[in-house]
């Protein structure tokens, strides 16, 4: 072992309050990204993330504006042109924390209880982005590093980053690169270090439905005229057949399928179902039949309803047939699968079914298209070693059911590919209520990068 890789570890064991005490500075910043109100505290997050960078070292930090929340930018390059340069990429912004009630402490008032750590943010991603940014610390504090790095921490990973592609093409020169290291992911199982070579694609909408040309009395007309939270309500059961299947016409025609060699590696995995199953509180798995959980969630795609309103919903009765009704939508798209595409055939699906009564738009949000990763890269490779040396065992490799945008623009607009891993754990609450982060594996993650940033010397 390394003088430099020994006093590093050493330096995170001896300094653990004081990090833990950051992450929770960092916690307390409500850095919503969805909601205008909370625009100071996502400038607020991004100022914080620019003085800490700056104090570890770190050469050039900027805040630099794109169509929406800013990006945080910052350099080493000491390694030399001949280094490997990687984009540490993360983001500051954390979903809301609706339903507030539900929370046992304050939501960004990060607080310890059995070995947690519980607060908005503590897992995704702050915890995890802070993880990378302590083992660079504790590695700089006692000498060079063998690659050089370029952060790119955005705001508007949670609203599915909708300024970034943008932005990657404005600044390429800027973020030119060879790899990212992306820690926005998670474990597969509790104690099972990971590594995630496929992320599903997104599409997110929002679907109207027009009824009469304003609110009635349910009493005078209730049975009379159509009500279009029962129209939404009968088109949303349709998307869905009696198998689990997605009825939009030609949804699966460019659905990449899994071959027996895949299906084979994703059936090994030491993945407990019952456990998983348990960590939703739901009272059974369902999906798309003939398919197993692990490849319903990581390489089959899927639609869900996030969110359905319209008429009278406050407290008490109001006997009203509503004018209208809306519904949330979003799409988990595989390789292959092109969300403007996807888009048209949800908008085939919606002529093809609405009665003639009612009638329907929609507002498209965002789309991102899926993306694989190769295994066999440099920083995979030390991040391999280095999950062995801290954990004890090989990662397995896993597809991830969840969407990150900027592992597919990166491919896209900068041509690299990430080494996408993290140390969330399935129980950890995100994006509900009482969202934690497990303090000693969050401490094995930062041991974890210290690892791979002295593996990558010898790349």
């Amino acid at each position: 072992m390394s003088e430099q890789l020994k006093n590093a570890l050493g330096y995170v064991e001896k300094e653990r309050n004081s990090l833990l005490s950051e992450l929770k500075e960092i916690i307390a910043i409500e850095s919503v990204s969805t909601d205008p109100a909370y625009t100071p505290e996502i400038e607020k997050a991004a100022e914080w993330l620019k003085k800490k960078l700056a104090s570890i070292g770190i050469d050039n930090v900027q805040i630099l504006p794109t169509g929406g929340h800013p990006v945080v930018y910052g350099e080493y390059l000491a390694a030399g042109p001949d280094a490997e340069t990687m984009i540490v990429y993360g983001h500051y912004d954390v979903q809301p924390a609706d339903p507030v009630e539900k929370w046992t402490t304050p939501a960004f008032d990060a607080q310890e209880r059995d070995g947690n750590l519980y607060g908005r943010g503590t897992s995704d991603m702050k915890g995890q982005l802070m993880a990378a940014v302590f083992a660079i610390e504790a590695m700089l504090k006692y000498g060079d590093l063998p690659i050089n790095i370029k952060f790119m921490i955005e705001g508007e990973e949670e609203n599915t980053s909708p300024s970034l592609f943008a932005f990657l093409e404005e600044n390429k020169d800027l973020l030119a690169s060879d790899f990212a290291l992306n820690s926005d992911a998670g474990m597969a199982e509790v104690d099972l270090p990971t590594i995630t070579y496929g992320m599903r694609g997104l599409l997110s909408c929002e679907i109207h439905v027009q009824g009469p040309g304003k609110d009635l009395h349910s009493g005078l007309y209730g049975g009379a005229v159509r009500n279009p939270i029962h129209e939404l309500a009968r088109l949303i059961g349709k998307i869905h057949d009696e198998n689990g299947r997605i009825t939009l016409p030609g949804f699966y025609d460019k659905v990449r399928d899994l071959d027996d060699e895949e299906r084979e590696a994703l059936a090994r995995l030491p993945i407990d179902e019952k456990n998983v199953l348990a960590g939703t509180g739901a009272p059974e798995f369902w999906g798309e039949a003939g398919y197993s959980f692990v490849e319903r969630v990581g390489a089959r795609p899927a639609i869900d309803i996030n969110g359905i309103f319209g008429g009278y919903t406050g407290a008490g009765t109001k006997t009203v047939l509503p004018a209208e009704a809306h519904a949330k939508l979003t799409m988990r798209l595989v390789p292959d699968q092109d969300p403007d595409e996807v888009l048209e055939q949800l908008k085939r699906f919606l002529d093809e079914n609405i009665y003639g009564s009612n009638t329907w738009s929609l507002d498209f949000k965002d789309g991102a298209t899926a993306c694989t990763s190769g295994r066999d890269s440099n920083g995979v490779r030390a991040m391999q070693k280095a999950f062995e040396s801290v954990w004890g065992m090989e990662p397995v490799f896993y597809r991830s059911g969840g969407s990150i945008p900027a592992v597919g623009y990166m491919q896209e607009v900068l041509g690299v590919e990430s080494v996408l891993t993290g140390f969330s754990r399935p129980d950890d609450n995100v994006h509900s209520p009482n969202e934690k982060l497990h303090l000693e594996t969050w401490y094995k993650g930062i041991d974890t990068f210290i690892h791979f940033l002295h593996n990558m010397a010898g790349s």
